[in-house]
């Protein structure tokens, strides 16, 4: 049986992993397997660290997009893959890969994932998940201080640079691709709802 591909988008921080595990336990089904685009950013190994940390990794040129859309193709036709690692502490992709094997169903989440025609044909289902920009802000502010090792200048500095300015420019305007959009600042249990059953229809059509 084919896999099923649900494509999650949403600007950063704006709780699409919160998004993803409400689903996975609604759904209760082991079968799953979750790739994160993050880890599909460009090999910068070329680079310094100073250089690496001027790239704008919320334009679409960042991504190794051409790498993902094969490996995605490979678990959809049931092979196994060997997934990059990003390691956000050096600003680029780890050494280490990961052996992944397929699964019934396959979530991919990213800012980008419902920019690109390519994943948008593959996918079964196309989600967006938005939130106010200040509430985004705060949470990526918080995430990568305690979680990244930023500090406080250089989040406030790379969002007004680029993730603001990109989220207008190419996260934002994909939601017209979606084929539901949910306010995560808000409560989402129905979307949920809908999403876990439409997942499960399409489960037994195959």
């Amino acid at each position: 049986m084919k896999p099923i591909l649900i494509a999650v988008a949403g600007g950063s921080a704006s709780g699409k992993t919160t998004v993803v595990r409400k689903i996975l336990d609604k759904l209760d089904c082991k079968d799953v397997l979750v790739i994160t685009q993050d880890d599909y950013y460009n090999d910068l190994s070329e680079l310094s660290m100073e250089e690496r940390k001027n790239i704008n990794f919320d334009h679409p040129d960042s991504l190794d997009s051409k790498l993902l859309l094969e490996q995605l193709k490979d678990l959809l036709n049931n092979k196994p893959i060997l997934k990059p690692k990003y390691d956000f502490s050096i600003h680029n992709r780890s050494k280490e890969k990961e052996y992944i094997e397929p699964k019934k169903i396959i979530i991919l989440e990213g800012i980008l994932t419902l920019r690109d025609p390519n994943i948008l044909k593959l996918a079964d289902i196309k989600i967006f998940v938005e939130s106010d920009d200040d509430l985004r802000f705060i949470r990526r502010l918080l995430r990568d201080t305690k979680e990244r090792g930023r500090t406080i200048e250089s989040v406030v500095e790379q969002y007004i640079s680029t993730v603001k300015p990109m989220y207008h420019q190419f996260v934002k305007p994909s939601k017209r691709n979606a084929d539901i959009i949910i306010p995560n600042d808000s409560k989402h249990d129905v979307a949920v709802e809908v999403i876990v059953g439409k997942i499960r229809q399409i489960l037994n059509e195959k």
